[in-house]
């Protein structure tokens, strides 16, 4: 969506607050022996406190509150009581919702306690790159040479991306135009970015694979070639200079 009026923008800052509170405490409340559905369950409940619907469950029938995937899962894992966190596992959480007619996305990879299978590196990888991509990011800019600055920040720390997961915008549903904000330089798109406009900007960093796949139950993704990806994602409004992150409450970079 682009912002036009200050009512609007009123709107996106409401849902913004109501997604990245929730990360930020599902995150903070993750500890090992709880299971992933027990994570959902609290997150759905923050969400329901502001009065947000979960957007993938609205959108997509997703079964669960929020996408909650683990170690190998790059994204879209699916909330269940037979998925226990343990210590040491790079977690991913995506929470997305809608709050009167407004929807807003945000996610945030993390290693659960101690860093006993040295996920953190890839980790801080991605939350470098996110920044760096989101400050180079103003109204005119080309979307694929953000997609261009991503790939090789990923590649000097010796890292891959996804091509086939991408940023988009967002506002008033939950997918919007642009639809592609891919992590690459892709030279058929030669849209930029418009000042005012809502987008969610997400990386996706990984050790080994460059696509993703679906796995059988229609939903969890996974690398073509295995490894781990690390995700971090704000929606931002484009400006003319810095832009304005609406998920910082999120905390991701502290």
């Amino acid at each position: 969506m682009s912002i036009t009026k200050e009512s609007e923008l009123i709107g996106m800052k409401k849902v913004s607050e109501a997604v990245a509170f929730t990360l930020k405490k599902m995150c903070n409340y993750a500890q090992p022996g709880m299971t992933t559905q027990q994570l959902d369950d609290y997150g759905a409940k923050l969400l329901s406190d502001f009065g947000a619907n979960s957007a993938p469950f609205k959108t997509y029938k997703f079964p669960g509150w929020t996408c909650i995937s683990v170690n190998h899962e790059f994204c879209h894992g699916i909330p269940s009581y037979n998925r226990t966190l343990k210590e040491g596992d790079l977690i991913n959480i995506d929470v997305s919702a809608e709050l009167d007619g407004f929807w807003s996305d945000n996610g945030n990879s993390f290693v659960l306690g101690a860093d006993i299978n040295q996920h953190q590196k890839l980790v801080d990888a991605s939350k470098q790159i996110l920044y760096k991509a989101i400050n180079n990011i103003k109204g005119g800019v080309r979307i694929s040479d953000i997609g261009h600055l991503i790939e090789t920040e990923a590649k000097k720390r010796g890292y891959k991306v996804i091509k086939n997961l991408t940023g988009h915008g967002v506002g008033r549903s939950l997918h919007e135009e642009p639809s592609e904000i891919a992590n690459y330089k892709d030279r058929s798109n030669l849209k930029r970015f418009k000042k005012n406009s809502v987008v969610a900007i997400e990386t996706f960093i990984t050790t080994k694979s460059t696509y993703a796949e679906t796995l059988n139950d229609g939903w969890t993704m996974v690398g073509n070639n295995g490894g781990f990806m690390a995700q971090h994602e704000h929606t931002i409004v484009v400006t003319e200079g810095k832009p304005i992150i609406l998920t910082e409450m999120n905390e991701i970079w502290n």
